[in-house]
């Protein structure tokens, strides 16, 4: 039988729930694998045939699993896969789109949320702060901003294409630019509570961190990767989810990965501004 981590503070930071820290066995490497490809293939590459079959063969791999709580957490994250699949993910500001792509991203934190927290309390929570405040913790928020402007910086002269990722008039408008600032910040907030709040504490409830980490920062950078950040824009993604799951591992609570990724989009936001206004002179926090 799997042994269970030990009850007790994990990296300084208390766990809601202890891991299962299920062995990897050759039908669990089987099950793993075809999870990541049904995301892969289902998402970023929209290959339904071939990405469905995937996704079947992980249901039935699940459902075959002598786990319990695996078949029911690892049942709800592959639902969120596939109505993720469905949803319309692209970077539009109409507000009809907003509404489109909105409900099923809300459905993808509210309804294992739901589900979980009757079958499986503990699972998913919203920590909002540590019970132990570390300065390390507030050093990894202070180096954020000035790594965020590199490396966006870098990314957007890299790939000079990508700020026509996101629409935007051709002569500077204040509202389309106010709907594109609270619409990355809304998917910002929504990326932390279902890549990190939902998904990796699903799988972090399951495997051990390696295991779980790497697989929610595939989750990730598909999701991303299909709404525009393309180039490479994958490797960005897929570092960044790491240490974003490294930190709510370390830490337990919310309120660090959001902060962070706030002040990514934030500089993301004025990157795409000014690809498409070059000469765009800032004259306030938005405009």
């Amino acid at each position: 039988m799997p042994t269970a981590i030990a009850a007790g503070p994990r990296n300084g930071a208390r766990a809601a729930i202890d891991s299962l820290d299920l062995p990897l066995t050759p039908a669990r490497w089987a099950l793993l694998t075809a999870f990541v490809l049904s995301i892969l293939l289902l998402i970023p590459r929209e290959h339904f045939l071939w990405g469905g079959l995937a996704a079947v063969f992980t249901l039935v791999m699940i459902w075959r699993d002598p786990s319990r709580p695996l078949r029911r957490r690892m049942g709800v994250l592959m639902g969120c896969v596939i109505l993720l699949a469905g949803a319309p993910i692209h970077t539009g500001t109409h507000p009809r789109h907003f509404l489109s792509l909105g409900l099923p991203l809300l459905a993808c934190v509210v309804v294992p949320a739901v589900i979980l927290g009757r079958s499986d309390p503990g699972v998913i929570r919203y920590r909002w702060w540590s019970r132990r405040v570390q300065w390390l913790d507030f050093v990894y928020l202070i180096i954020s901003a000035p790594l965020a402007w590199g490396v966006l910086r870098f990314y957007f002269d890299f790939n000079d294409f990508m700020a026509l990722q996101w629409p935007l008039p051709s002569t500077p408008d204040p509202h389309s630019m106010t709907r594109l600032f609270w619409g990355i910040n809304g998917v910002g907030v929504w990326d932390e509570l279902f890549f990190v709040s939902t998904s990796f504490a699903i799988l972090r409830s399951l495997f051990s961190l390696r295991v779980a980490n790497a697989l929610q920062a595939v989750l990730y950078t598909a999701v991303l990767y299909d709404m525009a950040f393309i180039g490479i824009g994958p490797v960005l993604v897929y570092t960044f989810a790491l240490t974003q799951g490294a930190m709510f591992e370390k830490t337990g609570n919310l309120i660090y990965v959001l902060v962070v990724h706030l002040v990514v989009d934030y500089f993301l936001y004025w990157q795409i501004v000014m690809g498409h206004y070059p000469s765009y002179v800032k004259t306030g926090f938005l405009h």
